[in-house]
């Protein structure tokens, strides 16, 4: 039997398509091509059981940053130093420290501090895909990211709940980038971390800014924004309450009801 003969002899099994079955496998690879589309890759590679991450618990940081708004005069020295001592310039876009003013707000709300927090509960570490932010427990539990394992998803900014966002977008490196108490700064030679110094801490003229080791309240800011004033503000003017009497005013000798004082000339 020749070869023709053999191939003639094998019947193909073919299946004729209507235009009905045709259009139901189409419309479910449209449906699939949709889903893709809407999902993204990250939340389906990272998307795990709800209330997963509720258990979770992280040891706390043993350092934290806070800050007296009150006694910033918004000159962003912080901000400068900041970018200085991780990047190498002064940029205030590069700096991990913002300081917002507002140009009609009034004395105190028209200056605004926003200093990482290094959460108890850091969502930044919960829900960065790659594990490039992380809890250092080799150095003192700090928050912090590693820009080798950083994609530039921009998830953690978007996890943030604080605003502005804590953790900062570098527009030159492509990656994110967070305070880590001047644990990494390749262009300053001194030790940082919860048992160093940290540059805008050390470079504040106001001394606006303290590093402290007790884990502040988490509601909101509140546990952050601490009074670091003493008797010579408070002599100032600069007090809390219109009810809070400045010590130098307190301890002054009030002349006798009656008496007429003389204007100053």
């Amino acid at each position: 039997m020749t070869g023709a003969q053999k191939a003639g002899s094998k019947k193909v099994a073919t299946k004729n398509y209507s235009r009905r079955d045709f259009l139901v496998g189409g419309g479910a690879v449209i449906a699939v091509d949709a889903l893709c589309a809407c999902t993204p890759a990250a939340a389906a590679v990272t998307a795990a059981p709800q209330g997963s991450q509720a258990k979770i618990s992280y040891a706390a940081s043993q350092g934290y940053l806070v800050y007296d708004n009150k006694k910033c005069a918004g000159c962003v020295t912080c901000m400068l130093t900041c970018s200085l001592v991780h990047e190498g310039k002064e940029n205030l876009s590069l700096a991990r420290i913002q300081i917002a003013q507002n140009s009609f707000g009034k004395f105190p709300d028209d200056i605004k501090m926003a200093v990482c927090r290094q959460c108890v509960t850091p969502v930044c570490v919960q829900n960065c895909p790659t594990g490039a932010c992380f809890v250092d427990s080799a150095n003192g539990n700090i928050r912090r990211i590693d820009s080798t394992k950083c994609i530039g998803c921009k998830t953690c900014l978007s996890a943030c709940p604080q605003q502005p966002n804590r953790t900062v977008w570098n527009p030159t490196t492509k990656k994110s980038m967070k305070c880590d108490l001047c644990f990494d700064t390749p262009y300053w030679n001194e030790k940082g971390g919860p048992t160093g110094k940290q540059a805008c801490v050390e470079s504040c003229p106001m001394k606006a800014i303290k590093l402290v080791t007790k884990t502040p309240d988490q509601t909101e800011t509140d546990g952050y924004v601490v009074n670091l004033r003493n008797d010579h503000w408070l002599n100032l003017g600069l007090v809390e309450n219109g009810t809070i009497i400045p010590p130098l005013f307190a301890n002054a000798k009030t002349p006798p009801a009656g008496t007429k004082t003389q204007p100053k000339r």
